[in-house]
């Protein structure tokens, strides 16, 4: 990975908001192809979460299938929201998601696959359902799993070519930002 790869990465996560793209039952956005593959990129937490989700799942034996199994669930968490559930604590858990993918990375944790696809299962559905109440519009819902799914690529690809040293002290700065977004949950 070049310098500036890594400089256009880096650009990117302090370009985007440090307030939490998610207000349940509050209605900010509109709800086309722009507003959804924006979404992901003006929230802190569900960059990193994406981000993380492909580092991560690089280090597994599942990798193949991790991010496919993230998304589709990030998909029914969405549609779980647009069907109007709630879950207590979202905001909370959702933060919690980061926080806990971050230590993932840090401690280059493997899981067999099943706990790997169950745990990146229960964390989709958080973020998919946040984002499935401010997004509801099949055109928004299209941009932000495309969006997703272009970040969890990214974070592939770093998790491929960037020193497993170095990852360590990303997933480490995750865990950080990630407990940082429980206390402003």
């Amino acid at each position: 990975m070049t310098m500036l790869r890594l400089a256009a990465l880096a650009a990117l996560i302090l370009a985007s908001s440090f307030a939490q793209a998610h207000v349940q039952g509050g209605a900010w956005h509109t709800h086309g192809l722009r507003d959804g593959l924006l979404h992901p990129l003006t929230g802190l937490d569900h960059l990193l979460a994406m981000l993380a989700v492909g580092i991560w799942s690089v280090r597994q034996d599942s990798a193949r299938w991790l991010p496919a199994c993230f998304l589709a669930t990030m998909l029914i968490g969405v549609l779980s929201g647009v069907a109007g559930l709630a879950i207590p604590g979202l905001e909370t858990g959702v933060a919690i998601t980061v926080a806990l993918l971050g230590l993932l990375v840090a401690a280059a944790v493997r899981l067999p696959d099943f706990a790997a696809g169950l745990m990146l299962a229960a964390f989709a559905i958080l973020h998919g359902n946040a984002h499935g109440h401010e997004l509801p519009e099949v055109a928004s819902t299209a941009g932000l799993m495309l969006s997703s799914a272009v970040l969890i690529y990214a974070g592939r690809q770093l998790g491929q070519a960037v020193p497993a040293a170095l990852l360590k002290w990303t997933g480490a700065a995750i865990a950080a930002t990630g407990a940082m977004l429980v206390t402003l949950a």
